[in-house]
Protein backbone atom coordinates (compact mmCIF):
# COMPACT_ATOMS: atom_id res chain seq x y z
CA UNK A 1 0.00 0.00 0.00
CA UNK A 2 1.83 3.23 -1.21
CA UNK A 3 1.18 6.81 -2.12
CA UNK A 4 1.10 6.71 -6.21
CA UNK A 5 1.27 10.85 -5.73
CA UNK A 6 0.72 13.71 -3.74
CA UNK A 7 -2.07 16.35 -4.89
CA UNK A 8 -1.93 20.62 -3.98
CA UNK A 9 -4.22 22.87 -5.56
CA UNK A 10 -3.85 26.46 -6.85
CA UNK A 11 -7.04 28.86 -6.85
CA UNK A 12 -8.53 28.96 -10.28
CA UNK A 13 -11.76 30.58 -11.39
CA UNK A 14 -15.03 28.63 -11.71
CA UNK A 15 -18.46 29.18 -12.77
CA UNK A 16 -19.79 26.99 -10.65
CA UNK A 17 -18.73 28.01 -7.28
CA UNK A 18 -20.08 30.72 -4.95
CA UNK A 19 -17.00 31.59 -2.96
CA UNK A 20 -15.62 34.43 -3.51
CA UNK A 21 -13.95 35.75 -6.23
CA UNK A 22 -15.25 32.87 -8.18
CA UNK A 23 -12.33 30.93 -7.39
CA UNK A 24 -11.68 27.03 -6.40
CA UNK A 25 -8.69 25.09 -5.07
CA UNK A 26 -10.17 21.80 -6.44
CA UNK A 27 -7.76 22.12 -9.35
CA UNK A 28 -5.60 19.62 -7.55
CA UNK A 29 -2.12 18.01 -9.27
CA UNK A 30 1.04 16.15 -8.25
CA UNK A 31 3.83 17.38 -6.85
CA UNK A 32 7.69 16.57 -5.90
CA UNK A 33 9.51 15.55 -2.67
CA UNK A 34 8.20 16.50 0.59
CA UNK A 35 4.63 18.42 1.46
CA UNK A 36 4.58 18.89 5.35
CA UNK A 37 1.21 17.80 6.81
CA UNK A 38 0.01 19.41 10.25
CA UNK A 39 -3.68 19.91 11.50
CA UNK A 40 -5.05 23.21 10.03
CA UNK A 41 -7.69 23.96 12.87
CA UNK A 42 -11.03 24.04 13.15
CA UNK A 43 -13.95 24.28 10.10
CA UNK A 44 -14.01 27.93 9.07
CA UNK A 45 -10.35 29.10 9.97
CA UNK A 46 -7.98 26.15 8.93
CA UNK A 47 -7.91 25.09 5.41
CA UNK A 48 -6.35 22.41 4.11
CA UNK A 49 -3.53 20.17 6.52
CA UNK A 50 -1.10 20.12 3.26
CA UNK A 51 1.24 23.05 3.29
CA UNK A 52 0.77 24.45 -0.02
CA UNK A 53 -2.88 23.48 -0.51
CA UNK A 54 -5.73 26.07 -1.55
CA UNK A 55 -8.57 25.75 -0.45
CA UNK A 56 -11.09 28.90 -1.22
CA UNK A 57 -14.96 28.00 0.17
CA UNK A 58 -13.78 27.46 3.75
CA UNK A 59 -17.25 27.74 5.41
CA UNK A 60 -17.95 24.03 3.56
CA UNK A 61 -14.54 22.47 3.11
CA UNK A 62 -11.11 22.33 5.11
CA UNK A 63 -10.59 22.20 8.74
CA UNK A 64 -9.73 19.62 11.64
CA UNK A 65 -12.30 17.14 10.11
CA UNK A 66 -11.61 17.63 6.39
CA UNK A 67 -7.49 18.11 6.50
CA UNK A 68 -6.38 15.17 3.91
CA UNK A 69 -8.75 14.02 0.90
CA UNK A 70 -7.80 10.27 0.01
CA UNK A 71 -9.19 8.61 -2.96
CA UNK A 72 -7.82 5.52 -4.37
CA UNK A 73 -6.49 4.83 -7.79
CA UNK A 74 -8.02 1.59 -8.10
CA UNK A 75 -11.41 3.36 -7.89
CA UNK A 76 -10.46 6.09 -10.63
CA UNK A 77 -9.69 3.60 -12.48
CA UNK A 78 -13.40 2.16 -12.04
CA UNK A 79 -14.49 5.81 -12.92
CA UNK A 80 -12.53 5.89 -16.29
CA UNK A 81 -13.86 2.70 -17.28
CA UNK A 82 -17.98 4.07 -16.02
CA UNK A 83 -17.29 7.63 -18.46
CA UNK A 84 -15.95 5.72 -21.47
CA UNK A 85 -12.62 5.55 -20.86
CA UNK A 86 -11.84 9.18 -20.49
CA UNK A 87 -8.51 9.37 -18.49
CA UNK A 88 -8.56 10.51 -15.18
CA UNK A 89 -5.22 11.59 -13.64
CA UNK A 90 -3.89 11.48 -10.21
CA UNK A 91 -5.71 14.82 -8.90
CA UNK A 92 -8.29 15.18 -10.54
CA UNK A 93 -11.25 14.59 -7.86
CA UNK A 94 -9.77 17.22 -5.67
CA UNK A 95 -7.93 14.79 -3.97
CA UNK A 96 -4.59 15.58 -1.95
CA UNK A 97 -3.64 11.64 -1.70
CA UNK A 98 -3.65 9.19 -4.69
CA UNK A 99 -3.54 6.10 -2.88
CA UNK A 100 -2.66 2.14 -4.25
CA UNK A 101 -3.20 -0.68 -3.01
CA UNK A 102 -5.66 0.64 -0.01
CA UNK A 103 -9.21 0.16 0.44
CA UNK A 104 -10.31 3.68 1.13
CA UNK A 105 -13.67 3.26 0.88
CA UNK A 106 -13.56 0.06 3.04
CA UNK A 107 -11.43 1.98 5.52
CA UNK A 108 -13.02 1.89 9.16
CA UNK A 109 -14.00 5.19 10.42
CA UNK A 110 -11.03 6.02 13.42
CA UNK A 111 -8.45 3.68 11.20
CA UNK A 112 -5.45 5.33 11.69
CA UNK A 113 -2.75 5.08 8.66
CA UNK A 114 1.03 5.96 9.12
CA UNK A 115 2.15 7.95 5.79
CA UNK A 116 6.18 7.20 5.34
CA UNK A 117 8.41 6.24 7.47
CA UNK A 118 7.70 6.03 11.52
CA UNK A 119 9.81 8.97 12.52
CA UNK A 120 8.83 11.61 9.92
CA UNK A 121 5.65 10.57 8.29
CA UNK A 122 2.33 11.97 9.63
CA UNK A 123 -0.36 9.86 11.09
CA UNK A 124 -4.07 10.28 9.78
CA UNK A 125 -7.29 8.97 11.36
CA UNK A 126 -10.57 7.89 8.52
CA UNK A 127 -12.85 10.45 10.19
CA UNK A 128 -15.03 11.63 7.04
CA UNK A 129 -16.50 11.31 3.61
CA UNK A 130 -16.60 13.29 0.30
CA UNK A 131 -19.83 14.30 -0.55
CA UNK A 132 -20.50 15.79 -3.95
CA UNK A 133 -21.09 19.54 -4.54
CA UNK A 134 -21.73 21.74 -7.55
CA UNK A 135 -18.18 22.89 -7.50
CA UNK A 136 -17.15 19.32 -8.38
CA UNK A 137 -19.81 18.52 -10.63
CA UNK A 138 -18.99 21.74 -12.85
CA UNK A 139 -15.02 20.69 -12.69
CA UNK A 140 -15.99 17.49 -14.36
CA UNK A 141 -18.53 18.73 -17.26
CA UNK A 142 -20.15 14.90 -16.18
CA UNK A 143 -24.07 14.92 -17.41
CA UNK A 144 -25.73 14.25 -14.19
CA UNK A 145 -22.71 14.07 -11.98
CA UNK A 146 -23.41 14.29 -8.39
CA UNK A 147 -26.44 11.82 -8.57
CA UNK A 148 -23.82 9.29 -10.40
CA UNK A 149 -21.11 9.44 -7.89
CA UNK A 150 -23.69 9.08 -5.02
CA UNK A 151 -25.45 6.20 -6.20
CA UNK A 152 -21.54 4.35 -7.32
CA UNK A 153 -20.69 5.65 -3.27
CA UNK A 154 -17.13 5.79 -4.09
CA UNK A 155 -16.78 8.74 -2.05
CA UNK A 156 -13.14 8.47 -0.57
CA UNK A 157 -12.33 10.08 2.86
CA UNK A 158 -11.36 12.63 4.53
CA UNK A 159 -8.62 12.16 7.29
CA UNK A 160 -7.37 13.80 10.56
CA UNK A 161 -3.82 14.43 11.35
CA UNK A 162 -3.19 13.20 14.59
CA UNK A 163 0.66 13.55 14.30
CA UNK A 164 2.43 15.88 11.74
CA UNK A 165 4.76 14.81 9.17
CA UNK A 166 5.74 14.96 5.41
CA UNK A 167 4.50 12.66 2.45
CA UNK A 168 5.82 12.35 -0.64
CA UNK A 169 5.28 10.34 -3.37
CA UNK A 170 5.75 6.41 -3.21
CA UNK A 171 5.38 6.45 0.57
CA UNK A 172 4.32 3.55 2.12
CA UNK A 173 1.16 3.55 3.40
CA UNK A 174 0.44 1.71 7.00
CA UNK A 175 -3.02 0.73 8.63
CA UNK A 176 -1.73 0.84 11.86
CA UNK A 177 -4.85 0.90 14.16
CA UNK A 178 -8.31 -0.44 13.20
CA UNK A 179 -11.15 -0.06 15.07
CA UNK A 180 -13.40 -2.58 17.02
CA UNK A 181 -16.80 -2.18 14.93
CA UNK A 182 -17.85 -2.13 11.11
CA UNK A 183 -18.47 1.17 10.46
CA UNK A 184 -16.84 2.15 6.72
CA UNK A 185 -16.59 4.90 4.98
CA UNK A 186 -18.68 3.79 2.00
CA UNK A 187 -21.61 2.81 4.77
CA UNK A 188 -22.08 6.37 6.11
CA UNK A 189 -21.53 7.78 2.93
CA UNK A 190 -24.85 5.44 2.19
CA UNK A 191 -26.48 6.29 5.42
CA UNK A 192 -26.26 10.37 5.14
CA UNK A 193 -27.42 10.42 1.24
CA UNK A 194 -29.86 7.55 0.20
CA UNK A 195 -30.03 5.12 2.86
CA UNK A 196 -30.99 7.33 6.00
CA UNK A 197 -32.22 4.07 8.12
CA UNK A 198 -28.73 3.28 8.35
CA UNK A 199 -27.87 6.31 10.61
CA UNK A 200 -28.44 5.04 13.93
CA UNK A 201 -26.16 2.07 12.97
CA UNK A 202 -23.05 4.62 11.87
CA UNK A 203 -22.96 5.67 15.81
CA UNK A 204 -21.10 2.82 16.53
CA UNK A 205 -18.10 4.74 15.27
CA UNK A 206 -18.05 6.73 18.46
CA UNK A 207 -16.24 10.15 18.93
CA UNK A 208 -13.90 9.60 15.79
CA UNK A 209 -17.29 9.74 13.36
CA UNK A 210 -17.21 13.24 11.69
CA UNK A 211 -19.08 15.97 14.30
CA UNK A 212 -21.63 16.76 11.19
CA UNK A 213 -22.77 13.00 10.22
CA UNK A 214 -22.91 12.23 14.15
CA UNK A 215 -25.44 14.77 14.70
CA UNK A 216 -27.59 13.95 11.84
CA UNK A 217 -27.32 10.51 13.05
CA UNK A 218 -28.59 11.50 16.37
CA UNK A 219 -31.30 13.19 14.98
CA UNK A 220 -32.33 10.49 12.73
CA UNK A 221 -32.16 7.99 16.06
CA UNK A 222 -34.38 10.48 18.05
CA UNK A 223 -36.85 10.42 15.68
CA UNK A 224 -36.67 7.02 15.30
CA UNK A 225 -37.02 6.00 19.54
Amino acid sequence: MKLLSVNLGSPRHSDHTSAEGNLTGIDKRPVEGPVAVAAPGPRGTGGSGLAGDTIVELRAHGGNEQAVYAYAREDLDVWEAELDGRPLRNGVFGENLTTSGVDVNGALIGERWRVGPADTGPLLEVCSIRIPCRTFAGWLEEQGWIKRFTARALSGAYLRVIEPGEVRAGDRVEIVHRPGHEVTVEMVFRAVTLRPELLPEILAAGDALDPEAREKAMKRTARTA
